[in-house]
């Protein structure tokens, strides 16, 4: 199956600037091989940083989402896209659940985005897109027809680490299954890669799988926007994306978001993510 690769050039859901360079450097990486549609921020757009605005480039990030998501419906290709910060997640995994229907979705991250507008500390959207494709609360960042929301039963978090005390107990109120990477050290990647499978394919067409950088330890990846300690290695996040190869015929789309080039250091992040993409979209084109 061929796919359709699209670089989200947008940082518009952190104050942190960086990772809309990082969607394009990855993009330009990618056109040796593939064809790649950039999705930009508009023109005129200028970031709130503003640490006292909750709904920081509210906007913004609607129009970046609605413009990603149509061109994802209106493809017949596989979608794989490449943040940008997390918050473009709301347009792809709500596209692929549309033209798909009924699919589930593991979410690697450090952290769970699952805040509300009422919950967040910072007012960065990033940190809201996962509660706003199960459709916990934040309507507001949903600004195109969807057929239906992911549901939360299918939807499972791999390797977080930094959860705030109010998404905690929204994560207790959705049901959603969370795997820490202190989980991930006791149980091994390969029992917690699968068991995810298994939740999100559970009565389900497809996942989507939408992988943050950040999962990966900064000490290998350090080229993330908001970096967390004790992630996973190495070896633990190659033994995830095997295992994926094995299930690819499972696999809907897939997302690869937060590279910072800015943040980066000799080059380890953009190798580490230069090498996922290649092992997936040489096996998606083999479909």
């Amino acid at each position: 199956m061929e796919a359709i690769i699209i670089s989200a050039c947008t940082d518009a859901g952190v104050h942190i600037d960086g990772a809309s360079l990082g969607a394009y450097k990855l993009g330009k990486y990618l056109e040796n091989k593939y064809n790649v549609t950039y999705i930009n921020n508009t023109s005129n757009f200028i970031k709130d940083k503003n640490p006292k605005n909750l709904q920081k480039n509210l906007s913004e990030i609607n129009i970046f989402n609605n413009k990603l998501y149509h061109t994802i419906i209106n493809s017949p290709k596989f979608p794989f896209t490449i943040g940008g910060d997390h918050s473009i997640s709301i347009g792809s995994a709500l596209a692929s659940n549309y033209k798909n229907g009924n699919i589930g979705i593991i979410w690697f991250d450090a952290h769970p985005d699952y805040n509300t507008f009422n919950t967040t500390i910072t007012g960065n959207i990033h940190g809201l897109p996962l509660a706003t494709i199960n459709g916990f609360n934040n309507k507001e960042l949903i600004n195109f027809k969807i057929k239906d929301y992911i549901n939360p039963k299918n939807t499972v978090i791999v390797g977080a680490r930094s959860i705030d005390e109010l998404e905690k107990e929204n994560l207790k109120q959705a049901g959603i299954k969370v795997f820490t990477t202190n989980d991930i050290k006791k149980l091994g990647i390969k029992y917690v890669i699968n068991e995810a499978l298994k939740i999100a394919l559970n009565n389900t067409s497809k996942i989507h799988i939408s992988y943050d950088l950040d999962v990966i330890d900064p000490n290998i990846a350090p080229g993330v926007s908001v970096p967390e300690k004790n992630g996973l290695t190495k070896k633990e996040a190659l033994i995830a994306l095997n295992l994926f190869l094995e299930k690819i015929d499972n696999i809907a789309s897939f997302d690869l978001v937060e590279f910072n080039p800015l943040k980066d250091i000799n080059n380890k992040t953009y190798d580490i993510s230069t090498t996922i993409l290649d092992t997936l979209l040489d096996k998606i084109n083999l479909k």
